[in-house]
């Protein structure tokens, strides 16, 4: 399986030369801002207890300056969050935390494709080295790991079936701008992992990990997957709907403030909504929800 590569661009693959659990520091992380990179800010904190908080805090204080991909990255992250208040914790050093200022030249009524973006990105990255990963709508990189050996706990897990979670997304808008914060499980043991639904690279064979190459090759391809999204929203669309992992399966979606919703997840929406149909034949745009897996069609 392939490894990082220093040099590696949008789509390109990655290599690395040693497995390490390295501190992220400002120096360590100086080339990845300049001419050629793709973030113009980048601020690195040791510790963080949500990189997503954090920047929001200091959008709120100074919104300038932050520009489009800006980004603020923790070595080690000690209370995130997910989608629906959820925790999301790691071991110092086995994961890469980070959250993007983004200012999308989208319609607003489209900025629901955002967290999709940041999912297409990591599913591209993931690829690059070798992992089979797609998307679970609308915030979840997973990996199918119904053969692997190393992949964590074998068997279908309710709501998740073979899926296994290597990346999580979180979006928050703030006035003009939106904070997207993902988390990448990247060197974690399954003992290290607090759910049975979780993998992480090491799990699923990339062995040698360098998490400032991971954090330039993801940046790079979000940068890509932005004007890409900007430029044919149509045609992005289709593209996300063939990595899209929850399409042609039947699913439960959970909805706050409505019935659950179950049906055959059909296709992908202009605003990045889930299409889902129901049995009595009903179209539902979901916008908002957890999804959970319940088999092929």
């Amino acid at each position: 399986m392939d490894t990082f590569n220093a040099d590696a661009g949008a789509g390109a693959p990655l290599h690395s030369v040693a497995a390490s659990r390295a501190a992220l520091t400002a120096d360590s992380l100086a080339s990845l801002t300049g001419e050629h990179a793709a973030l113009p800010l980048l601020v690195v904190t040791k510790a963080s207890p949500s990189t997503n908080s954090e920047l929001l805090e200091a959008l709120a204080v100074e919104p300038d300056a932050w520009p489009h991909m800006s980004a603020l990255v923790a070595d080690h992250q000690t209370a995130g969050r997910g989608r629906a208040g959820r925790e999301w914790l790691t071991p110092e050093g086995a994961a890469l935390t980070v959250s993007y200022v983004l200012r999308p030249r989208l319609p607003r009524e489209r900025w629901g494709l955002v967290p999709l973006v940041v999912g297409l990105a990591a599913v591209k990255t993931m690829r690059s080295v070798g992992i089979e990963a797609s998307l679970k709508w609308p915030n979840d990189v997973v990996v199918n790991c119904a053969d692997e050996t190393e992949g964590g706990v074998k068997g279908d897990i309710a709501g998740w079936g073979s899926m296994r979670k290597i990346a999580g997304i979180l979006c928050e808008v703030y006035e003009d701008a939106v904070v997207a914060g993902i988390g990448v499980n990247v060197s974690q043991t399954r003992a290290e992992l607090p759910v049975p639904h979780a993998t992480s690279m090491a799990m699923v064979g990339v062995r040698l990990l360098d998490r400032a190459l991971l954090l330039d090759a993801l940046s790079r391809q979000l940068a890509a997957e932005i004007n890409s999204a900007e430029a044919d929203p149509d045609a992005f669309v289709a593209e996300l709907a063939s990595v899209t992992c929850t399409l042609g399966r039947q699913v439960l979606v959970e909805r706050t403030g409505a019935s659950p919703l179950t049906g055959v997840a059909e296709g992908i929406g202009a605003d990045g909504s889930l299409t889902v149909r129901t049995a009595a034949g009903e179209a539902v745009a979901v916008t908002a929800g957890d999804v959970r897996l319940r088999g092929a069609t």
